[in-house]
């Protein structure tokens, strides 16, 4: 694969302006490395208004998008062989990072972005997945869209200026990343742990594989008890420490933390 083809379909195209000035995205637009094609969904609007909008059947508040519009700027794109068509859509699934990493292996990624109080239910049959950054509503799916190519984009080889930066990021193993440090090596009473000033490689890595798990459990139970962390392999002492910070949350009412 030589190059990931964003084409997004969206009511506000101006919206996506801002991705041409983000040093990640700019870099990978300059090498070639991703195209963003933005469709502006009102130049496929109906009649002198270019409307692309209707009251919904039955009643109800606001107005959803018409499938016409949608349906005429979705074949309006010339397809490749190997892509996928996303939905941005609140009842939609939520985004992990294994998606971003599944998606970045397509040629193309089709974003089609919802409006108002949604769009026409006729629309859903156009993609392959209905996709959500969590249980929450946001204004349309312009931002979904744009957090998405972001973080396909970073994940695409000549992107980033260290690949081995992904390896133990938050995420890519079902925890979070270990505490992370820099000069000066104490600031303001607050001191850089000892082991990672010992030049010990073998003692740092174990350290740090603890302290996935540590954080992971305190501040991340939901993905203590999920799939990927049980396949996560560790060390008999990352194991301990894991079920130590399992027994303390037992008894812990702050149980639940928000997705971000």
């Amino acid at each position: 694969m030589d190059k990931v083809n964003f084409d997004v379909v969206s009511l506000y195209p101006n919206a996506f302006d801002n991705l041409n000035n983000m040093g990640v995205i700019t870099r990978a637009i300059k090498n070639q490395l991703i195209s963003i094609n933005i469709i502006n969904l009102r130049e496929y609007g109906e009649g002198s208004y270019k409307q692309v909008d209707d009251l919904p059947y039955g009643g109800g508040s606001g107005m959803l998008l018409k499938p016409e519009p949608i349906f005429n700027a979705f074949e309006s794109i010339q397809k490749f062989d190997n892509n996928v068509t996303l939905l941005m859509t609140p009842q939609g699934k939520v985004i992990k990072q294994n998606d971003l990493s599944r998606w970045s292996n397509y040629d193309q990624v089709i974003l089609i972005c919802g409006q108002y109080e949604g769009f026409d239910e006729r629309v859903r049959c156009i993609a392959d997945e209905e996709v959500s950054l969590g249980d929450f509503i946001l204004t349309g799916g312009e931002i979904p869209a744009m957090s998405i190519i972001n973080g396909v984009t970073r994940l695409i080889p000549g992107t980033l200026g260290d690949i081995n930066s992904l390896v133990s990021e938050s995420h890519n193993n079902g925890l979070l990343e270990y505490p992370q440090y820099t000069r000066p090596a104490k600031f303001r009473g607050m001191e850089v742990p000892s082991i990672l000033l010992s030049g010990n490689h073998k003692e740092i890595y174990d350290w740090r594989e603890r302290e996935m798990i540590k954080r992971t459990s305190n501040r991340r139970n939901d993905l203590i008890a999920s799939k990927n962390f049980k396949n996560v392999p560790v060390s008999k002492r990352a194991k301990e420490d894991k079920n130590d910070s399992m027994r303390f949350r037992i008894v812990n009412e702050y149980d639940n933390y928000p997705d971000w």
